[in-house]
């Protein structure tokens, strides 16, 4: 009886996480330069002690022949140290080409990983944009899991990146 009633109750407290909505939205400002460039932007998530948990994705030029865009991977250099270079690109589901001025949606499975099976605890979502004759910017949003109610947390990026919304809804 302790095992069948323990087994109900864990699966009273995960269920809360394995419904959630997790959508982010990453602003990429119009900037009027002379030469630009769509910046690169990688987005993953990591503890409180900067430890990385897993990637969300990585947005990069695909189109490069002979899979050139990747030589730009390493300005992203807080991701790059972290588990950039010990990736292989393009990674299926992970990355995808860079994206123009204007905001973009990703939504994150919570099912998946690596949301999947996450401690409770207090997490970052963190947002890194370099662009090519331009600057660098990273962003870091603080939430917590699993998710006990409705939330949406904000950041203004700087020069490279726009307006950051992540919005967590059980």
């Amino acid at each position: 009886m302790r095992v069948v009633l323990s087994a109900a109750l864990s699966g009273v407290m995960v269920a809360p996480a394995l419904g959630a909505e997790v959508m982010l939205t990453v602003g990429i400002p119009r900037l009027t330069v002379a030469e630009y460039h769509r910046p690169y932007v990688a987005i993953w998530l990591e503890r409180p002690d900067q430890s990385f948990i897993g990637n969300l994705a990585v947005w990069y030029d695909l189109k490069l022949k002979d899979n050139e865009g990747t030589k730009w991977l390493k300005d992203m250099r807080q991701w790059w140290r972290r588990i950039g270079r010990d990736m292989k690109m393009p990674a299926d589901g992970l990355s995808t080409a860079t994206r123009p001025p204007g905001d973009h949606r990703v939504v994150v499975d919570a099912v998946q990983a690596p949301l999947a099976g996450l401690a409770e605890g207090e997490y970052h979502l963190v947002v890194e944009a370099a662009r090519e004759v331009g600057g660098r910017e990273i962003l870091r949003i603080p939430f917590q899991w699993p998710l006990k109610a409705a939330a949406t947390h904000k950041v203004q990026g700087g020069h490279e990146l726009g307006e950051i919304v992540l919005d967590l809804k059980p």
